[in-house]
């Protein structure tokens, strides 16, 4: 291709704002998202998974979590504007305005709800439905409001396997569903504390009510942190007892949360930014590796 092409293309294809639009929809949350849903719908499929019902649900899903992502963008683009953290996305930083914002979020979101009903099935549409609602209409703005942001927040965050689950029964009533839930809604509290409390001068500014602002000595976010870390233990084994993974998974898992407390013990110790950051950075790694070991002890064994 010649360089007269390439400058003929690019009147018609504006690369930069194709860039800003797929950064809107936050992509590495929107991974985790599909990561959780296609663990619960492998553990829910048994010994046969539909691999094209799972291509849909996995693509209905992307659709209404991207669609999310960018739509709390829009709702909070003046509030990212006050941090150093989220000043350059694209809202905040004119890439995109906020009436195109708005127009495609819902367009997204509309699309992969529409897409879930039609194509897979209505439990797992009204899921994401729910997910969607709650992240938006209830988590978004108490944020703002109440350091209780941070449990309501959880809530949407690990309905994703349940969305899973449902795509591939068309039924929530299974133990292993909810373990799975409890894993992720575990997972989360820790996980949004140590960037609470790393990115605590950067929520103050923007008025966001993390529980760092009000607890100088790190005493309340440990009260939070702690049990979910030693609760994440008993957690994972459920998997193992309700015959869902083998050995395998519960080794690793059981290691993986293990190491998880250790980072929130070394906080509990600390109690300051360095500890945080570490705790943090456990955090980025705990979900993916047990997600690896469910998928490796299906595969192995």
């Amino acid at each position: 291709m010649n360089l007269s092409t390439d400058f003929t293309l690019s009147k018609f294809i504006n690369t930069k704002k194709i860039s800003a639009y797929y950064e809107l929809t936050k992509p590495g949350i929107t991974l985790t998202v599909l990561a959780s849903m296609l663990i619960g719908f492998i553990l829910g499929s048994g010994s046969e998974v539909d691999y094209q019902l799972l291509l849909h649900a996995a693509f209905g899903t992307w659709l209404i979590a991207s669609g999310t992502a960018a739509h709390n963008q829009f709702l909070e683009w003046r509030l990212d504007r006050k941090m150093k953290r989220t000043q350059k996305r694209p809202v905040p930083s004119s890439k995109i305005t906020p009436q195109q914002s708005v127009v495609f979020s819902l367009g997204l979101m509309v699309a992969g709800l529409i897409y879930l009903l039609a194509v897979v099935n209505y439990v797992a549409g009204l899921v994401s439905l729910l997910t969607t609602l709650i992240y938006l209409g209830i988590y978004t703005p108490m944020k703002r409001v109440s350091v209780i942001n941070v449990f309501i927040g959880a809530i949407p965050g690990a309905l994703p396997p349940v969305g899973g689950w449902a795509a591939a029964t068309g039924h929530l009533g299974s133990t292993a569903m909810w373990i799975l839930f409890g894993i992720v809604f575990l997972w989360q509290v820790p996980h949004v504390m140590a960037i609470a409390w790393v990115c605590k001068d950067d929520y103050t500014n923007a008025g966001f009510q993390m529980l760092p602002r009000n607890d100088p000595g790190g005493y309340k976010t440990l009260a939070l942190i702690l049990p979910c870390l030693l609760a994440l233990i008993p957690v994972c084994y459920g998997l193992y007892y309700v015959d869902m993974n083998s050995w395998l998974y519960l080794a690793g898992s059981l290691v993986s949360s293990v190491v998880f407390l250790y980072y929130g013990l070394i906080f509990a110790r600390d109690r300051n930014k360095a500890s945080a950051r570490k705790l943090m950075f456990a955090s980025f790694g705990y979900l993916p590796a047990i997600w690896a070991f469910v998928i490796l002890d299906l595969l192995l064994l």
